[in-house]
Parts: C-alpha cells; sequence; structure tokens
C-alpha cells in the first residue's frame, strides 16, 4: 500500500503536526488487514466481489486535480475564521467521541420507536455495526494508500478547532460511517431516510468545521460509505430464514422517530478533555462565540 504517485502532495507519514516536533504516530495502521463481515477480500488482501472480482470503489483518486495545498487548505481555513456557535456546537458533538458514537443511539431511538422485537433489534445492531466495521477496513486502506497529510501538516501555523486525528485525511472516516449508517438504516427504517440524510450529511460537514478535514474528505467519504451500505444493504435483502422467508419487513410506516441532534449534548455521556489542548484558549467554544458575536 505504497503510494507512488509522484504527484501527490506531500506524504503524511514525513511531516509533523503544527506544534509537535514529531512525526504522528499511527492510530491502527493495519485496520484495513482486520476481519471485515460484509465485504470480502482475495488471497492478496484485494477487496473483492461475491465472483472475485474487484471491487471498483466510486473513490475520486487524489491526484492533481484535488488542490489540497491550495483551494482545499483555504477552504478549511475559511471555514475557521468564520465559525458561528451553532458550527462550533455541530463541530464538538459530532466529533466526541469515536466516530460511531453518535450513531448508536440512533439506532436505539428508532428500534424504541418502532417497537421492534428483541431478536430483530439485536440484529439491526449487529447489522449496522458490522457494517460499520466494514466501512473502516475500506476507508483505513485508503487513508494509508494515499496518506494525504492534514491541514495542520501542509500549513503549521494552522490551529484546528478540534484535535487533529492520528491517521492520514483522505476519506474522511466520519463521512464514510455516516454515509454507511445512513443507507443500512434507511433499509430497516424506510420512513426515516431523509431525516437520516440530513444526519448523514450534518455528521460529514461537522468535520470541516472542525477543521480537521477538507472539503473534498468529507464528500468522497459520503459517497464511499454510501456505496459500501449498499452492498450491505443488498446482501441483508437475499437473508431467508428456514421457511424460505425473507428474514427483513422494514417498517413502512412513519413513527417521526425523535433522532438527535439536536439537542447538541451527547445522549451518552463521555468524559472532558477531548480538544487540543494548545487551541483550548484560542478556539474554547466561548471564547470564539463571543468573538464572532462581537
Amino acid at each position: 500500500m505504497t503510494n507512488t504517485n509522484n504527484n501527490l502532495p506531500r506524504n503524511w507519514s514525513m511531516l509533523s503536526y503544527g506544534n509537535e516536533l514529531r512525526v504522528p504516530y499511527a492510530e491502527d495502521p493495519m485496520g484495513s488487514t482486520w476481519p471485515t463481515y460484509f465485504l470480502k477480500r482475495n488471497e492478496k488482501g484485494n477487496f473483492v466481489d461475491d465472483n472475485g472480482n474487484y471491487l471498483a470503489f466510486p473513490m475520486r483518486e487524489p491526484d492533481t486535480s484535488i488542490d489540497f495545498d491550495g483551494k482545499q487548505l483555504t477552504a478549511v481555513k475559511d471555514a475557521q475564521r468564520k465559525l458561528n456557535s451553532n458550527q462550533i456546537n455541530i463541530a464538538k458533538y459530532w466529533g466526541t467521541g469515536p466516530a460511531t458514537k453518535q450513531w448508536t443511539p440512533i439506532i436505539d431511538i428508532l428500534i424504541d420507536t418502532y417497537k421492534i422485537t428483541a431478536f430483530r433489534a439485536a440484529r439491526i445492531l449487529a447489522a449496522v455495526h458490522a457494517a460499520l466495521n466494514d466501512a473502516f477496513a475500506v476507508t483505513w486502506y485508503f487513508k494509508y494508500l494515499w496518506k494525504i497529510p492534514r491541514p495542520n501538516q501542509l500549513d503549521q501555523s494552522f490551529i484546528s478547532l478540534l484535535p487533529m486525528p492520528k491517521h492520514p485525511s483522505y476519506p474522511a472516516g466520519h463521512g464514510v460511517v455516516a454515509g454507511c449508517a445512513e443507507v443500512v438504516l434507511s433499509y430497516f427504517f424506510p420512513p426515516e431516510a431523509y431525516r437520516l440524510h440530513e444526519l448523514a450529511e450534518e455528521c460529514a460537514i461537522s468535520r470541516l468545521y472542525a477543521g480537521v478535514h477538507y472539503p473534498i474528505d468529507n464528500e468522497q467519504g459520503l459517497i464511499l460509505g454510501r456505496f459500501i451500505g449498499e452492498m450491505v444493504v443488498e446482501k441483508l435483502k437475499k437473508q431467508k430464514d428456514d421457511n424460505s422467508c425473507y428474514v427483513d419487513y422494514p417498517n413502512s410506516e412513519y413513527l417521526g422517530a425523535k433522532l438527535p441532534p439536536p439537542p447538541y449534548k451527547q445522549v451518552i455521556s463521555y468524559a472532558e478533555g477531548h480538544y487540543c489542548p494548545f487551541a483550548e484558549d484560542l478556539y474554547s467554544s466561548d471564547k470564539l462565540a463571543k468573538e464572532i458575536e462581537s
């Protein structure tokens, strides 16, 4: 998984983060090789379909047509300069904990609202989280294949609202997870598809507000995640019981599940202290909100 394209911007593993003296320690660099549940690999470790053909993921390759050093980096810095209090809340909400954290309560609320039986609830939880596991595996494959630097590696003076994750930038994991969760949950709960789409879009753009991803990371992340979600759904649709009856019969009546956010408060509490220590004074929500209002 070595990047051989000389036209790509500087390598993530060879640049320190702003205000740090060493290059970043990679987070789970072998994650792309971990076990998957819906997706298959061949003996060479490549993702393949059920017939053994290479999967053509709809990912835009980060060649010179994506200007990370210029247009993309400028968009990140512009977004940080223009942050308002609502965008700060969005960034902090979706950026608290791992990318799966905010989606698990959404699944539970859907299960409760639609009065799903115990066994089916377990199936839905298992299907969604297994899909997200596979989505992460694909995301990590592309992240460490291309090793696109983070914004504060291309501009060492840049300070983001939230901490910069310790893995390459492209594509955005939150975007992939959001797109995948949207599609799989919309399969089980079709009446909630529009709301789930809204949440996925907000989750993805939250990473721009956080200052940790370029716009293209989030856009392509959603595309990739939705593609993986569709692959998972196609497999779920075919599953039958011993009476040759399809296992799933998605809900058709709209019951109006109240899916957060808002409010922009964690459904499952999370320990404080997950912000950049060197950015705390500059970008604390209270101080930044006051600066924006003044």
